[in-house]
């Protein structure tokens, strides 16, 4: 599983980030992207999912293995 931050459509309220630091990053004005590749270890499943669910452009997609 990967997480994917579509960079068109972020509008830098970073609720990614803040539910799932250890997958989401920001830039210089506040747009996020993922960190690394994207890939989503199985302890951060669930954090992936609720930062999906929590982004209110539809930024973030997951992309199943």
């Amino acid at each position: 599983m990967q997480v994917k931050v579509d960079q068109s459509k972020c509008q830098g309220h970073n609720r990614c980030y803040a539910i799932a630091p250890e997958l989401f990053d920001v830039d210089d004005l506040g747009n996020a992207f993922e960190i690394g590749d994207g890939v989503v270890s199985p302890q951060l499943v669930e954090k992936a999912r609720l930062a999906v669910a929590n982004c209110p452009e539809y930024a973030i997609s997951i992309v199943e293995d």
